[in-house]
């Protein structure tokens, strides 16, 4: 399964993300994407059903019933909503590349937090993550491009 970005920016391994529950693949495996500052749109990852929708992140899960988490910057739940403008719906059927949320990573900066937003593979198992790690595409992508390959 293909898995987009579901923003612009740098996409950098999870090692680099400052925070250890992401960094250390507690939560699974997968990327982050260090976002371009600036008001913009953020895109389901794959195509399948929004299964939870908060302002600052959101699960879609795939058809085949494996989910992708999309966390949009670091401790950005203390921000209660502020800055984000949710445009899908909790339960709807979403296709890789559908709009989801509109924020700004450069208002998330100036609020003292990091806006770099993981994209995880829940539940992944040790070959998967292990084939996953492989897939990464570092370096500069665009909303909608492949970020990784989950097997």
């Amino acid at each position: 399964m293909a898995v987009v970005a579901p923003v612009g920016g740098r996409a950098i391994a999870l090692a680099e993300v400052p925070d250890a529950v992401f960094a250390q693949h507690m939560v699974g495996p997968g990327a982050a994407i260090d976002p371009v500052r600036g008001p913009g749109v953020v895109v389901s990852p794959v195509s399948g059903i929004l299964v939870k929708l908060k302002p600052h992140a959101f699960v879609v899960t795939a058809e085949d019933g494996r989910g992708v988490l999309v966390h949009l910057g670091i401790d950005t739940v203390n921000l209660d909503g502020g800055g984000f403008v949710l445009l899908a719906e909790e339960g709807r059927v979403v296709p890789a590349g559908a709009p989801v949320i509109r924020w700004n990573p450069a208002a998330v900066e100036a609020a003292g937090l990091s806006p770099v937003c993981p994209v995880i593979a829940l539940d992944a198992d040790r070959a998967a993550a292990e084939a996953l790690a492989g897939s990464v595409a570092l370096g500069p992508v665009r909303a909608g491009d492949r970020l990784f390959t989950w097997a």
